[in-house]
């Protein structure tokens, strides 16, 4: 097992003594306190944290990708459903009684190997530590006193709620982007990126939940009343891992995909998933729709999945290819598409992986398509290939820099390339910039000597069709 870094003890162990001074104050509020209510509340969250573990959805973990694993790791297995407990807790109790509510359910919650005990621990604080923050920014927004929440005022405290969501919110994303820099060594300029905008809307939805569940326990129903809020709350989050669950099959079989071109035709690994990237980076600066933006992903990944079908001996040939052998490499994009053709969720990454050799002056392959004959996903995959390939050290040449490789396709746009996409991927690496390191097709070959960054094992040098640079 490795050891916990320094720094991330010392982040944690920040957390921890950040949370007691919050909560400490609580030892100051004496009887007069609502401390049944309190009790009430932490009970209640960790029997929803025990309760993830009952018979009833263990078998939906397991589906979801095992004890301890991914996916309940990433909060798809409906663990945030009790959520709406803590925000309860934060509208309804001061302050340092609110980060009290989290503290026992965390500790005694599951936790994940390695240190389970330091993740129970980093846990208890960070549920402390947004609790706090969520309770104090209630109370700045709040527009009447504790006892006004009940259903007349209901239209009037969303805001103030919804603030303090967001709070809740923005504490968890900055803690955990701390601990992923700290703990998982994540890049600094990377361990913060999509944690707030992924989590701030089901926050939000959490907030509300919390609102209706503590205008309940005030109302003359009581307590019980509030306890019905929950189900519809675990009811969305189990569809939810339903939907992950779909999506984690998805990725697994574009992965297996993936990895099996990457087995056969070593010297390109990672090219997939770079080019990918670079296709979706393409599609925003074009303002294409986000539910279009993975399908072409997906495309840029599996663009070269057709080399499943050519002889091996063709693809790590050192020397040139004689004509016949170029022609049954160029039928990689047909062997593409036939292995693909079932695969329904793919939508229109099919038709990128069948026309992505193709050139806007009918010169390409397999069809010879002109224009805008050629299908928008294959022209930004074209792009994105070409790029790739010029900007990646092969064994028979260095790679390009990035304003050479962006200067050659602008060259080549209105021949071989759509001008427009190129004009698109020259805008997009101005604004961010081009990090191949960050992007991988899977842990290393062990047979291989290791790769630094996107460059191969060097082998004796070969030439041939396809063979990177703009085809």
């Amino acid at each position: 097992m490795r050891e916990l870094p320094v720094t991330a003890r010392v982040y944690v162990g920040c957390a921890a003594l950040a949370a007691a001074l919050c909560t400490a104050p609580a030892i100051r509020l004496g009887a007069a306190a609502p401390w049944s209510g309190a009790l009430a509340l932490a009970a209640l969250y960790g029997l929803c944290e025990r309760l993830r573990r009952c018979p009833l959805t263990e078998g939906l973990r397991r589906r979801a990708g095992g004890a301890g694993g991914p996916a309940e790791e990433s909060g798809s297995f409906p663990q945030g459903w009790a959520t709406p407990v803590l925000l309860a807790g934060a509208l309804l109790l001061p302050p340092p009684l609110a980060a009290l509510t989290a503290v026992p359910g965390a500790l005694l919650a599951r936790a994940a190997a390695p240190w389970p005990a330091v993740r129970r621990l980093w846990h208890a604080a960070e549920l402390a530590l947004a609790c706090w923050t969520a309770g104090q920014v209630f109370g700045v927004f709040r527009p009447f006193g504790r006892h006004a929440l009940s259903a007349p005022h209901f239209p009037i405290l969303l805001l103030p709620a919804a603030a303090a969501s967001a709070a809740f919110c923005a504490v968890l994303a900055a803690l955990d982007g701390g601990v992923l820099a700290a703990a998982e060594r994540h890049p600094v300029r990377t361990a913060w990126r999509g944690l707030l905008p992924r989590s701030l809307g089901p926050h939000l939805v959490h907030g509300l939940a919390g609102l209706m569940m503590a205008v309940l326990w005030r109302s003359v129903y009581g307590p019980p009343a509030a306890l019905l809020v929950l189900l519809p709350v675990y009811l969305s989050c189990w569809v939810f891992a339903q939907y992950h669950r779909e999506r984690a099959a998805h990725q697994a079989t574009i992965r297996a995909l993936v990895q099996a071109v990457d087995i056969k035709d070593r010297y390109t690994r990672g090219h997939s998933e770079r080019v990918g990237r670079a296709s979706v980076m393409i599609a925003r600066e074009l303002g294409m729709a986000q539910d279009r933006l993975e399908v072409l992903r997906f495309a840029g990944i599996l663009h070269d999945v057709g080399k499943l079908g050519v002889p091996t001996r063709l693809l790590r040939k050192d020397g040139p290819l004689t004509p016949e052998e170029r022609r049954i490499i160029e039928l990689h994009p047909e062997y593409g598409h036939e292995i693909v053709r079932g695969i329904g969720f793919l939508g229109e990454a099919r038709a990128a992986i069948l026309h992505h050799h193709e050139r806007v002056d009918g010169r390409g392959y397999p069809y010879g398509l002109t224009g805008r004959q050629i299908p928008e996903f294959a022209r930004v995959v074209a792009v994105a290939d070409a790029f790739d390939a010029m900007t990646s050290t092969r064994s028979y040449r260095r790679a390009r820099p990035v304003p050479a490789a962006v200067a050659e396709l602008r060259r080549c746009a209105g021949a071989q390339f759509d001008p427009r996409m190129v004009r698109a991927l020259a805008a997009a690496l101005h604004r961010h910039g081009w990090h191949p390191d960050e992007v991988t097709a899977g842990e290393p070959d062990p047979g291989l000597p290791a790769a630094r960054g996107n460059v191969p094992p060097v082998r004796a040098p070969r030439s041939g069709a396809g063979r990177g640079g703009v085809r």
